[in-house]
């Protein structure tokens, strides 16, 4: 093995691991969109929170958190989770948090003006 073999093998190894880190970040970020839509949509039919609550966590990727709010014949479902643990390299982007949100009328409700 040359020498500039021996510097550029673990490069390489550092930007495939690199690499693998976004696109797993990616995929998590986008079962977080899944798994607000669909809290949205269920909640804003009345279904039982509870059960949404499960369906939610059954979409989301693993340690994610649900947070509700209603307001106005509005209903918004926010949905995150820490980066470091949607990924494949957990601890590779600390800090940094995926978050993706969701609006739906409730049925029955007002409707609201857009802001």
């Amino acid at each position: 093995m040359t020498a500039e073999a021996a510097v550029v093998l673990p490069v390489l190894v550092l930007v495939l691991a690199a690499l693998l880190q976004v696109v797993a970040a990616a995929g998590a970020q986008l079962r977080c969109v899944d798994a607000a839509r669909l809290a949205a949509r269920a909640l804003a039919r009345g279904e039982d929170e509870q059960a949404v609550r499960r369906a939610a966590r059954e979409a989301a990727p693993a340690g994610a958190a649900l947070q509700v709010d209603r307001q106005a014949g509005m209903v918004q479902a926010t949905v995150s989770v820490p980066a470091s643990g949607a990924g494949w390299l957990p601890g590779l982007v600390p800090g940094v948090t995926l978050t993706a949100s969701a609006r739906a009328a409730a049925e029955g409700g007002e409707p609201t003006a857009a802001p």
